[in-house]
């Protein structure tokens, strides 16, 4: 049986390391996920209901109702909430992500990109900058116009630049990042300059108003701005890995707050879930981790893909930011992932390890037996709605997701 499942699991490797994903177009949510209606709310992580939510993503839900006009302001969102007219779907579930809260609704813009090996497509949302966001919770006006100006500025002027430049290959924009220090997760900062020279020279030809240095200054002045085309990146990679029989590859990780939850290859569109594990790394000033919300978001997605903490060891500057340690420990987070997945990418080279590939393909088999919990880098939201982000660093998938999914996995051979 070993065997079966070894041969299965090289498939899904071979998916993922094949996977070559072009930035494509820029839809609405309403275009492209069926899902999103009019008072139906896209969320990170496992399916959740409102109730459950954690502070965060509450106040990020009542963010997303008064962007969408469906209240005009906290209290008539609180009544519609509890009246049941809201309703929730994971973003997974929709063929989508979406970072930290992963709030989407059907008005926002999304990056549409297309795994051209296998023809699948994936979609994220736009990163908002940093600072008060609605990612983390914020739901203020200034929030819900930033959004706005997102769907009605942004949003039609990248369109039009990608109409003249044609898709963008961004699997080779990862690559060349991995050689200049990122990791794509926390560290995005040469992957947002490269695609910002990639859609510059087409920008500049659309007729953007007065609009147009705002644009510009808001896509090269925001080092994160890379990552929700590296989340989109990573989904449309890790889809085609899923539904294989006999496979014990793990295609998702993602939180929302509460549940921390993956889902296995050969085991349908189950999560397997359990509690998050804490945050560790460094604070900004006047914030410790008693203000730490449990880890949350979409964006582990990349982790899956081999990139993000996986990647650690091609990021030496990223452990100062994330408090994780040293150079050596970078390394060493990298060369201990190997130890649990399938396979190494043959094409993401990671040069401060003599070019090797980023380790590739979660088997959840290694997981359980080695006992090597998969790291992830993040950011740490304020367990307050509205604060926003108050540090980063690693945190650590709980093992018990692992331990639940190989338990029913082995159900389905007997």
């Amino acid at each position: 049986m070993k065997n079966i499942i070894d041969k299965a699991n090289q498939e899904a490797y071979e998916r993922i390391d094949s996977a070559q994903v072009f930035l494509t177009d820029i839809k609405y949510a309403r275009e492209v996920l069926p899902a999103l209606t009019e008072y139906v709310i896209g969320h990170a992580g496992p399916p959740i209901a409102w109730p459950d939510m954690c502070g965060p993503m509450q106040g990020a839900v009542i963010g997303a109702i008064k962007y969408e006009g469906w209240a005009d302001g906290d209290d008539e969102a609180m009544s519609l909430i509890e009246s049941g007219r809201i309703r929730f779907v994971s973003n997974h579930s929709m063929g989508a992500v979406g970072p930290m809260t992963g709030m989407i609704t059907m008005s926002m813009p999304l990056y549409e990109v297309l795994n051209e090996t296998f023809g699948n497509r994936a979609y994220c949302t736009f990163n908002e900058g940093l600072g008060r966001v609605m990612r983390f919770g914020a739901n203020d006006g200034e929030v819900v116009a930033r959004l706005q100006w997102l769907e009605k500025t942004l949003a039609p002027g990248l369109k039009k630049a990608l109409m003249l430049s044609g898709p963008i290959n961004l699997k080779v924009i990862i690559t060349q990042a991995l050689a200049m220090g990122d990791e794509m997760h926390q560290r995005n900062i040469a992957a947002s300059l490269l695609f910002g020279r990639a859609i510059m020279p087409y920008l500049t030809q659309v007729d953007m108003g007065s609009e147009g240095a705002k644009i510009v200054q808001f896509i090269l002045g925001n080092e994160q701005f890379f990552l929700n085309l590296a989340m989109a990146a990573a989904k449309a990679t890790m889809d085609p890995a899923h539904g294989i029989k006999n496979s014990t590859l793990v295609t998702a990780m993602s939180r929302n707050g509460t549940q921390f939850g993956i889902r296995v290859s050969g085991l349908g569109d189950t999560w397997f879930e359990a509690k998050p594990e804490m945050p560790q790394g460094l604070y900004f000033p006047g914030f410790g981790p008693e203000d730490a919300n449990p880890d949350m978001g979409d964006s582990a997605i990349l982790e899956c893909m081999g990139i993000g903490g996986f990647a650690m060891g091609s990021a030496p500057a990223v452990v100062r930011f994330l408090g994780a340690g040293t150079v050596q420990d970078a390394l060493g987070y990298t060369q201990e992932m190997g130890e649990i997945t399938v396979g190494k990418s043959n094409s993401i080279l990671m040069p401060a390890l003599n070019f090797t590939g980023v380790p590739m393909g979660i088997d959840i088999r290694k997981v359980v037996e080695t006992g090597i919990q998969p790291v992830i880098n993040t950011g740490i939201a304020h367990k307050r709605a509205g604060l926003g982000q108050v540090g980063a660093g690693i945190v650590k998938a709980p093992l018990d997701c692992f331990i639940k999914s190989l338990v029913a996995f082995n159900k389905t051979l007997n």
